[in-house]
């Protein structure tokens, strides 16, 4: 017997935005528009600039971003963008503002990015994670990265 895999593009799943896509205006100029964004922590983790931004293990930090949904063929279009091709899908589990705990897919490059940052890329994540309230602590570490 024959069997048939099914996909079904229509179903979203979570993911924990960090780096550029906290910028929900970069999100649609890239092609994607969040249903709904809640402002979210992953714990055990810090952001890194290889020059993207991306995640490395930290079992004191936490990284701050936002929970979104997406279809997997959304996901495909953003991450197979060149500028972010070097990125690859993890689960990670975080916690929402409202104290909700989530599982989610989120984006870590391996190693250094293939790509330089476009123009004022740093600044716009600074700018967004100020618009989302993010923590003074947090926003001091976005800061430093170079």
């Amino acid at each position: 017997m024959e069997v048939t895999k099914v996909r079904n593009d229509s179903r979203k799943i979570s993911v924990f935005f960090y780096g550029s896509f906290i910028d929900v205006q970069m999100l649609v100029e890239v092609g994607y528009r969040p249903d709904h964004v809640a402002v979210a922590r992953l714990s055990g983790f810090d952001i890194a600039a290889r020059p993207l931004a991306t995640l490395v293990p930290s079992r004191d930090l936490t990284v701050w971003g936002i929970l979104a949904t997406a279809t997997h063929d959304e996901l495909a279009r953003l991450y197979g963008r060149d500028w972010v091709r070097a990125y690859l899908p993890e689960a990670v589990v975080v916690t929402t503002d409202d104290g909700g705990i989530h599982p989610a897919l989120c984006y870590i490059a391996p190693g250094p990015t293939a790509e330089r940052p476009f123009e004022n890329y740093l600044e716009r994540i600074r700018h967004a994670a100020r618009g989302l309230g993010f923590p003074q602590s947090y926003l001091s570490r976005l800061e430093n990265l170079r």
